[in-house]
């Protein structure tokens, strides 16, 4: 799961105050940048690269695990 507290945290210690700026710093379409800010989506590879690269933010800062709610052969636990 995407936790957009990371992004926008690491994203305002850099002086970015919103998504347009965002979409600025890390060339990404407005309407994309908009959805990562308001964790509509989760970043893609290629994204989470630009945001490791530019925001210094690793791509596991940005995703977290899931909730298992089953056993490894699909069974409830």
């Amino acid at each position: 799961m995407y936790d957009r507290t990371v992004l926008r945290s690491a994203a305002k210690a850099a002086g970015i105050k919103n998504s347009n700026q965002l979409a600025t710093k890390l060339g990404l379409p407005r309407n994309t940048a908009w959805r990562l800010w308001h964790g509509h989506t989760e970043p893609t590879a290629p994204i989470a690269a630009a945001v490791h690269a530019e925001l210094g933010v690793p791509v596991a800062a940005l995703l977290v695990p899931a909730e298992v709610s089953a056993t490894a052969d699909g069974s409830a636990a």
